[in-house]
């Protein structure tokens, strides 16, 4: 009696590399975003890490897609390998397809202001920006009318509360988001208002954008204007925007929490 030819199927090393890489690529962008935000990682080298992540990404997939062919053709073991090899580098990929489609979507902007006409103006800022970071220009246009195209939420607000009030407020509203002033408030050369100046990382990743709080005494009233421009990159892919508005809505609940208990 003749045996029965056994044929043993082969192990794809491109399905097996394919999982490799893509979980190496997530740990990869975890450590180095946790890195960045919390601070030992600085910027530039982090955009660096962010290609390779990327990079590594599609490599997975494309082992993975040789996998599938291996399976396919050759009836090669690592299906299942390769499968979750496309579910972490698909999942890796997310962010930056998002970003990708905000890039595509908003204008090319990294400096937004409440007051387009007469933004508020950088005094400390600027001497702490070196030469690889934006430098602060003046407001030409077309980019207010980019602006208001695209964050038509973007403007000031006034609130009826005195200057030294209103401070009070701002100061309050930078420590519930954990922004740092650099320094006191700076008074305007007319007297009217004064301007504090913030740093202000960003929620996940912590890039970072200058942020200038203006408040301008009208009497019984006060009115906020708030200009955020990021340190790094041409697209800010609506950070400032939202930093902007986060700050505002913030400054909203604060002096609800803090008029509230005066009323009742």
């Amino acid at each position: 009696m003749i045996a029965p030819v056994v044929i043993e199927r082969r192990l794809s090393a491109s399905a097996v590399w394919a999982r490799r890489v893509a979980i190496f690529s997530a740990v990869l962008l975890v450590t180095s975003t946790l890195g960045h935000r919390f601070g030992p990682v600085p910027t530039i080298p982090f955009l660096w890490l962010l290609a390779i992540v990327a990079g590594l990404a599609v490599l997975a997939l494309l082992l993975a897609a040789v996998g599938f062919a291996r399976l396919w053709q050759r009836g090669d073991k690592g299906g299942r390998a390769s499968v979750r090899a496309t579910l972490i580098a698909v999942a890796v990929l997310l962010p930056f397809g998002f970003g990708a489609w905000r890039a595509a979507t908003l204008p090319q902007l990294a400096d937004i202001s409440t007051d387009t006409a007469n933004p508020p103006v950088f005094a400390v800022a600027p001497g702490l920006r070196s030469a690889g970071m934006n430098p602060l220009r003046d407001w030409t246009e077309p980019r207010p009318g980019m602006q208001a195209e695209a964050y038509p939420a973007v403007t000031g607000r006034r609130y009826a509360l005195p200057l030294d009030r209103m401070q009070e407020m701002a100061a309050a509203t930078a420590d519930e988001l954990g922004w740092r002033a650099l320094g006191p408030p700076r008074p305007s050369a007319d007297g009217r208002g004064t301007t504090v100046e913030l740093v202000a990382p960003s929620r996940v990743v912590g890039l970072v954008s200058d942020v200038a709080v203006r408040i301008v005494d009208e009497g019984e009233t006060s009115y906020v204007d708030v200009r955020s421009a990021s340190r790094y990159g041409r697209h800010d892919l609506g950070d400032n925007a939202a930093k902007v508005l986060r700050f505002l809505d913030t400054l909203d609940g604060v002096i609800q929490a803090a008029i509230t208990p005066t009323l009742q």
